[in-house]
This record gives structure tokens, C-alpha cells and sequence, in this order.
């Protein structure tokens, strides 16, 4: 009994203390806030440089529907049609949608995040085929989009994820 309380602590501590280590290592490159279809902000999405070269993207947002959701970085930093298309399409480079597809993924596909009953969806992801300043940072900047279903992985353009549920901009950090 004593080794899993021991086990359970070592693990409770490793998860507060990996956060605060990413900390140490990554350098913010830009945020987006994130807003609902009712404008309501419901969180941020922030993409970091790492020592590596490879972008972490982190992403924390509340009340969204519990479910799998397609989540991406689009093409286009506006958020302004009412049902979001105005982002554009994926951050896609030469790539096909999806990393079922011999030729993907796009530099913008990122995992399905999955929305537990209390509305929240917390995600850390890196996305090794993503520039952020060549793809995300350009003249028309870039978005963050939540669909309303799951990712296939394959289906072209963009996964067959359904509506736009939610988005945000992105902004240069400070």
C-alpha cells in the first residue's frame, strides 16, 4: 500500500512541476483568444518557440460541447463571418490534409481534442512541420478554429470535421 501512495505522490508532483519546466524552455511566439460563435471568450490557444525549433502549440479553453473536436491553424488571422470561414483554410504548405494521407499532414492539423463533460479541452501538441513566422505570422496572420465534430485524419480538404464552432486570431507576442 505504501509503494502506490508513493507512486501516487511522485506522479502528483511530476505533474505540477512539467508545466513549470516547459516553462524554462519555450519562448511565447503568439496567442490567440478564443471566442465562441455567441462572441463569448472561452479561452486562449498560444503557439511557443522551443529550444528544439520545434513549435509547441498549448491550448486551454472551457465550454465547449463534450465530444471529440476537430482543432486546427488556419490560414487567415479573421474571425469575423458569423460561422467563421473567414479564416480560411488550413495552414497547409505542399501538404494534403491529415496524417492518414501519404502526403500529409498539413502544418495546421493538430489532433483531435477531446472535451470532457465539464466543457474543457486542454491540449499540448508540437507541430513539427509548422514555421510560424513564414505560415502563421505572414501579411493575413493566422487562426485557430474548433470544429464542431472529429478529425478523420484523411478526408480532403480538411478532415470532415464538421462546422466552425469556435475561433480566435492570431497576434504577435509582446
Amino acid at each position: 500500500m505504501k509503494r502506490l501512495t508513493t507512486a501516487a505522490a511522485l506522479a502528483a508532483t511530476a505533474a505540477f512541476t512539467a508545466p513549470a519546466l516547459a516553462e524554462e524552455h519555450v519562448m511565447l511566439e503568439t496567442r490567440a483568444e478564443v471566442q465562441n460563435r455567441d462572441g463569448n471568450a472561452i479561452g486562449t490557444v498560444t503557439v511557443n518557440e522551443t529550444a528544439s525549433g520545434t513549435p509547441l502549440v498549448i491550448v486551454a479553453l472551457t465550454d465547449l460541447p463534450e465530444g471529440a473536436h476537430g482543432i486546427h491553424l488556419h490560414a487567415t488571422g479573421d474571425c469575423s463571418a458569423d460561422d467563421f470561414t473567414s479564416a480560411g483554410g488550413h495552414i497547409a504548405g505542399d501538404a494534403q490534409h491529415g496524417v492518414f494521407d501519404a502526403g500529409g499532414p498539413h502544418p495546421g492539423d493538430l489532433p483531435n481534442g477531446i472535451v470532457g463533460e465539464d466543457g474543457d479541452l486542454n491540449v499540448e501538441v508540437f507541430a513539427p512541420f509548422l514555421n510560424i513566422e513564414e505560415m502563421m505570422m505572414d501579411e493575413d496572420g493566422s487562426a485557430f478554429i474548433v470544429h464542431a465534430g472529429a478529425d478523420d485524419y484523411m478526408s480532403q480538404p480538411a478532415g470532415d470535421a464538421g462546422e466552425r464552432i469556435a475561433c480566435g486570431t492570431f497576434a504577435a507576442a509582446e
